[in-house]
C-alpha cells in the first residue's frame, strides 16, 4: 500500500511526467500534488467538473461500467484522469509531456499506483 506522497513520487518517475495529483471529486479539493508546469489547485477544481460530468452522463445512459481513465490530449501535453476504484470519490490526475512520454507505459503505471493507493 502506498500513501499519497509515494504515489505521486512513483508517477513522476515516468518518462515525460510533469505533474501528478490526487483529488477528491466530491469537493474538488487537492489532497496532494507534485511536479511543475501548471497550477494543480486550479487543475483539481477544473478536472473535478470533468469527472462529475462523465459520471452523471454514464448514470443517465444507464451504463454499469467503471471509468478506467479519461485522456485529454493537448498539442504538447497528455492529461490522464483515473478515478480510484477502491477509494470512492477520488481520482488521480497525471500530466505528461506529449513529446517525451509513452502513453501506454504511463497508463500502466497509473493503474499500478491507483491499485496501491491508500489514504
Amino acid at each position: 500500500m502506498a500513501k499519497i506522497d509515494e504515489t505521486l513520487r512513483q508517477l513522476l518517475q515516468v518518462d515525460g511526467a510533469m505533474a501528478a495529483a490526487v483529488v477528491d471529486y466530491n469537493s474538488g479539493m487537492l489532497l496532494g500534488g507534485a511536479g511543475s508546469g501548471l497550477d494543480l489547485d486550479i487543475a483539481a477544481g477544473g478536472n473535478t467538473e470533468v469527472v462529475r460530468s462523465k459520471m452523471k452522463t454514464m448514470a443517465m445512459l444507464g451504463l454499469d461500467s467503471q471509468i478506467q481513465d479519461i485522456l485529454i490530449t493537448l498539442s504538447d501535453q497528455l492529461h490522464l484522469i483515473r478515478p480510484t476504484h477502491k477509494l470512492d470519490g477520488l481520482f488521480i490526475y497525471f500530466v505528461l509531456d506529449a513529446k517525451k512520454a509513452n502513453l501506454a507505459l504511463a497508463r500502466i503505471q497509473l493503474k499500478n499506483v491507483e491499485e496501491k493507493l491508500e489514504i
